[in-house]
């Protein structure tokens, strides 16, 4: 105890207690009062700075949670606000302003509705999946069927041709050659519709294609006229993908610019790449025939044929599209009769 407190203690006692024995004992009892205070004082001061702790982070998080349910009920009252601007009852006037509840009954409804779409959407895509299942499966069949008959009449017709061609006369060995020319345009349309129908179901591995190398195994496997030019611009990319449906795509528009170009002097077929940071930007030009504005709006339909050659069978372009379509691009031309023809077209990026 401070020695002060003491002297006031002992100024107000009676004169015959000031120097009793026992006083001394009265005072430290005192003092140890005084110190079981001070710690009890330090112990509530403890448990209130932890306290204060565990209320700051508390009020932290309850302001957070605070600022997060404000930004929910602001964007609850724009779509209330929304829904009362724009929602009509039947007489043409407003409806009565949507509460919390008739939204979440709405929203409620409106899930239940889009769950229903789902399943029936993947019920109509099983449905889709197995037709177009069944679609392949009858265009292999067919495509064997009617090809092997056709073969065995060629064939046939071959032999009748050399083994007989003394007893003809000049307009049969003519006729017999037109049979030969139609049998073999069958052959190639059969080939033509098989590749059409079954393109966009083939299970080839997708790897990257390098495609300069591509458009050169192409040039090696096709005929290209002595008069006819290719020329690639730039830098060609490389592309994730299938082969087989790239390679179609890139060998029917170049042989459709091969007979566009084939007949003149100085045919040239330019094939270019344009940098695009989504898409695979093409263009595949030539200096041929054009092809006049009244056929450029059916070219990529089935058998839209852009000659009467009877080569042709009316399918490359449309199976162009198609493998376009896969690849999640557009197709587009620009074109002038006698001038040549410009094919754009984009293929996404994997």
């Amino acid at each position: 105890m401070h020695s002060l407190l003491k002297r006031q203690i002992r100024k107000y006692l009676p004169e015959s207690l000031r120097d009793h024995p026992e006083l001394e004992t009265f005072l430290d009892a005192v003092q140890k009062s005084y110190q079981d205070q001070d710690d009890k004082v330090a112990m509530i001061q403890r448990a209130t700075a932890i306290s204060s702790k565990e209320l700051y982070e508390a009020n932290r998080e309850l302001e957070a949670e605070a600022r997060r349910q404000k930004k929910i009920i602001d964007s609850l009252e724009k779509a209330l606000e929304s829904l009362n601007e724009n929602l009509h009852i039947e007489d043409g006037s407003k409806e009565n302003i949507l509460d919390v509840e008739s939204l979440a009954k709405k929203i409620g409804e409106q899930a239940e509705q889009l769950s229903k779409m789902t399943s029936e959407q993947n019920k109509l895509m099983e449905e889709l999946e197995t037709r177009n299942e069944s679609l392949n499966n009858y265009a292999h069949v067919v495509s064997h069927d009617l090809k092997s008959p056709i073969r065995n009449i060629s064939t046939l017709l071959t032999w009748i041709l050399d083994e007989e061609q003394d007893k003809f006369s000049e307009d049969s060995k003519a006729n017999g050659e037109l049979i030969a020319q139609n049998l073999e345009k069958m052959d190639r349309l059969i080939d033509g519709v098989l590749k059409h129908a079954t393109v966009s179901s083939l299970e080839e591995e997708k790897t990257n294609i390098n495609i300069s190398d591509l458009l050169q195994e192409i040039e090696n496997t096709i005929y290209v006229p002595e008069n006819v030019k290719l020329e690639y611009n730039g830098k060609l990319p490389t592309i994730y993908g299938q082969k087989y449906s790239l390679e179609q795509l890139f060998t029917n528009l170049i042989t459709n610019a091969i007979t566009a170009t084939e007949h003149l002097e100085s045919g040239i077929i330019k094939i270019g790449h344009k940098v695009n940071p989504y898409y695979y930007t093409f263009f595949i030009s030539d200096n041929g025939k054009g092809i006049p504005e009244h056929h450029r709006s059916k070219i990529f339909d089935m058998f839209g044929k852009l000659s009467n050659d009877n080569n042709a069978t009316g399918i490359g372009l449309s199976l162009v599209k198609k493998i376009i379509n896969i690849y999640e691009g557009d197709i587009s031309l620009e074109s002038k009769v006698d001038v040549g023809t410009t094919f754009y077209f984009t293929l996404k990026k994997q």
